[in-house]
């Protein structure tokens, strides 16, 4: 064979080699299919975020999604069958590695004073905790009616007294606020200077809601919406000032309460051992079916804030089990495997679920949520630009509608025809068919065997400091009215992935 024929052929395989390996990248400086360089002002300038790196959001963990079997981990005869197992996926998501504080709730509070307390008192009065779900007729609880929310001994402890509503409404501010930060981090906006909120400078309150009050969507919705007076609204991007948009990767997506199939995901951990495969049939979150630590350092310690027995609420003195008689600290006992603290005991937790006792016969196989109510912004005409404006509501965000009563989809397939009544009193339909709720007739509303279950009636999960053992299996479910609140809920938040599972990685 001739060297020529040799070079020939080694060229041949390198040019081969070069075209496999490209197979398998995707180029985000050039595209695929045509050839056109991105990001080039001579051209189209075709923006592509090419260095984007996911970045944790602030007090979260990556939770990595996964196949598990949903539903009861237990037989007790004298438990609730609104749990059947059942298997199904959940997507990647964050979490809160801890349950949201009284520090924490201080913070949106004295954030919600300075900027409405003058011009609109109602909606600091709407954020407030109920210490009143302190009060038990036959215990003495005032001193945490007094003390439980504002003394700094209990900042690190969680958040009581709290409705499903005003937990969703804390989901929406931090969202806004950590997009804010976000926004001052890179450049894009300056921060606040709060100090022109004194009350000497009299300004009123849509000034104050249109100038101060940063809200995500507003700012991407309208056009002309320059967050904050003297603030720079644009940036710099290949040369061009404009405002950002979601590609530029910048803000982050919404925070929200975690969805009854991630919360009990991610309280199980059913994290893949060597072989690949995971333990099914946990009780707890932590390993094993006992709830004393079973490890040689911590033998015998509780793990968990709960009642082991009637009366027993943290056990003698000198020899105290769990330590604490009502709450505890969040960062209290052991995290679970995936780094999560309190997924059982302590509080309970809201999560974003509407309840039905058939949930987990007719859920979907991933991303499992019973709720969905389709909103869209509130239009309220245009400018004279042509630009579509969008109604604002008191928290200075954009207004969000039903357009259509088909896009209510909270009792879809739950089998309750009573449910979509608009009425103060139950109601039993003596016909099946929907269009024929006509022959319904009222009932005693004291009845206590008459479905009470309503598209306000909300999910909340795992055991707290006031309740018996069964209740700290994550798999357990009970629900509440979202304008109710009580000493024994909490919650935490979280945040849906976008795109690559590579949810460790962190934004250059």
């Amino acid at each position: 064979m001739s060297s020529k024929v040799i070079k020939w052929s080694l060229l041949s395989f390198v040019i081969m080699l070069c075209s496999c390996a490209q197979d398998n990248a995707i180029s985000k400086k050039y595209s695929n299919t045509t050839g056109w360089k991105y990001n080039d002002r001579k051209t189209t300038a075709f923006e592509v975020q090419s260095d984007y790196r996911p970045t944790i959001p602030p007090g979260m963990i990556p939770i990595e999604g996964g196949t598990f079997e949903i539903g009861e981990k237990g037989e007790y005869v004298t438990a609730p069958r609104n749990n059947p197992r059942r298997t199904v996926t959940v997507n990647s998501f964050y979490m809160d590695k801890y349950e949201v504080t009284n520090l924490n709730w201080k913070e949106y509070l004295h954030w919600t004073k300075i900027v409405f307390e003058a011009t609109a008192p109602s909606l600091v009065a709407k954020a407030m905790p109920d210490v009143t779900v302190w009060r038990e007729e036959l215990a003495y609880n005032e001193p945490y009616l007094q003390n439980y929310f504002e003394h700094p001994s209990y900042d690190l402890y969680p958040v009581v007294g709290v409705t499903w509503t005003q937990a969703m409404d804390y989901c929406q501010w931090r969202t806004d606020r950590v997009n804010e930060m976000a926004m001052v981090g890179a450049g894009v906006i300056q921060a606040p200077d709060f100090s022109e909120l004194d009350p000497a400078y009299e300004l009123s309150y849509d000034t104050i809601r249109n100038n101060f009050v940063f809200n995500t969507q507003k700012y991407l919705l309208n056009a002309d919406y320059n967050p904050y007076a003297g603030r720079k609204p644009k940036v710099n991007i290949n040369g061009e000032e404009r405002k950002v948009t979601r590609a530029d990767g910048i803000l982050y997506t919404d925070f929200r309460l975690p969805t009854e199939a991630e919360w009990e995901f991610a309280a199980f951990a059913p994290i893949a051992g060597e072989s690949g495969l995971t333990t099914e049939g946990k009780v707890y979150p932590w390993s094993g079916y006992h709830t004393r630590n079973v490890t040689k350092k911590q033998l015998g310690q509780m793990q968990a804030n709960f009642v082991r027995g009637k009366g027993d609420m943290m056990g003698v003195s000198g020899a105290l089990n769990d330590h604490y008689v009502i709450t505890g600290p969040v960062n209290a006992f052991w995290p679970n495997d995936f780094g999560l603290y309190n997924m059982a005991g302590n509080v309970s937790e809201w999560v974003l679920d509407v309840y039905r006792e058939t949930s987990f016969q007719d859920m979907a196989e991933y991303n499992s949520y019973r709720g969905n109510i389709y909103v869209a912004p509130k239009e309220a005409g245009t400018d004279e630009n042509g630009n579509t404006l969008y109604e604002v509501d008191s928290l200075g965000r954009i207004a969000m509608e039903v357009k259509f009563k088909e896009d209510d989809v909270r009792d879809y397939k739950d089998g309750d025809q009573t449910s979509v009544l608009n009425t103060d009193f139950t109601l039993i339909v003596d016909s099946m068919d929907i269009v024929e709720l006509t022959k319904e007739r009222l009932v005693d509303p004291t009845d206590v065997l008459a479905p009470k279950v309503n598209k306000h009636s909300r999910v909340y999960k795992g055991g707290s400091w006031k309740d018996r053992i069964y209740w700290l299996n994550p798999s357990t479910r009970r629900w509440m009215d979202e304008d109710r609140c009580s000493s024994t809920i909490g919650f935490r938040c979280a945040m849906s992935t976008m795109g690559t599972e590579d949810i460790h990685g962190n934004r250059k």
